[in-house]
């Protein structure tokens, strides 16, 4: 995999926080890849929707001791790690960013439902903050092989190239996508209502079933928007700062800045913003807080 950064790369000492995430995007990503249709065991987290491997578990470790091994002294969050549903995603989180002023906040499989059934759609999220702003975010599809690369300030790149978002100014030439939450009982039915109101009012509705994948294809242009009810900040702090340094807007459904506490999260090309914003409020399809 040749990965051309155009020179951003941020750097400590002789360190570049940039290339340990590629690199440990690549390694996890590839050996992600070599275990579809032979994972040995499957689990229930929150909900039947809401599954487990031990592959998740095998890339989470990989992921860690790789970044530790070059930033001991870091803090990290990955999903593994923390318990199942809401709160203790919020516990999880509220702890890592008291712990160090770096904090790398990582999913191992954004998309394990896809891995399970060989379905393509699963990828690496990997990303930095510093003092609770993301300054790094690496999203890699080993599928097929892309790897989408964003720095605060710098851009963002996938083949090497500069990502932008695309042109749509109104909803209705906009492909847009979202998911099904796990939550069944709390997130998917507002979900739902966001789908009823929204699709008649697009292009089309895509569900890839990855909510780092949707962000990273919106900062490349693939996709006009993105929003979806009960995230975690490990499926989208990467590809939240993809869509900023690639011309987008992320906030939450509310229309109130992101930060790593954002949960009902909408971002777009910043064109069609406001519109789809207006459209999920209408129909009660922005949750809450």
């Amino acid at each position: 995999m040749t990965v051309n950064l155009q020179g951003s790369e941020s750097i400590i000492g002789s360190k570049s926080f940039t290339a340990v995430a590629i690199n440990c995007a690549a390694k996890a990503g590839e050996w992600i890849k070599s275990k579809l249709g032979a994972h040995a065991s499957l689990s229930l987290k929150s909900s039947p929707h809401d599954l487990v491997t031990e592959v998740d578990k095998g890339s989470e470790k990989m992921i860690r001791s790789l970044i530790l091994t070059h930033f001991p002294h870091h803090s990290f969050l990955g999903e593994e790690g923390a318990g199942a549903g809401p709160e203790a995603s919020r516990q999880a989180l509220e702890a890592a960013l008291q712990a160090e002023d770096y904090l790398w906040i990582v999913d191992p499989i954004d998309g394990t439902t896809n891995f399970v059934h060989g379905f393509p759609g699963y990828v690496v999220s990997i990303a930095l903050a510093y003092r609770g702003e993301v300054i790094v975010g690496v999203i890699y599809d080993p599928s097929r092989d892309e790897m989408f690369v964003a720095e605060k300030g710098k851009g963002a790149y996938v083949h090497g190239k500069r990502m932008q978002v695309d042109e749509a100014d109104k909803l209705g030439a906009s492909l847009i996508a979202t998911g099904f939450p796990a939550d069944h009982l709390g997130s998917l039915p507002v979900n739902l209502r966001g789908i009823q109101a929204v699709a008649p009012r697009v292009r089309n509705v895509r569900v890839a079933g990855s909510a780092a994948l949707h962000l990273a294809y919106v900062a490349a242009g693939r996709l006009s928007g993105f929003w979806e009810i009960g995230l975690s900040s490990w499926d989208v702090a990467a590809g939240v700062l993809m869509v900023q340094e690639s011309g987008g807007r992320v906030s939450d459904t509310s229309g109130a800045a992101y930060d790593l506490r954002v949960r009902n999260i909408a971002a777009t090309n910043g064109a069609v913003h406001e519109e789809l914003l207006h459209t999920l409020q209408a129909a009660g399809a922005a949750g809450g807080k």
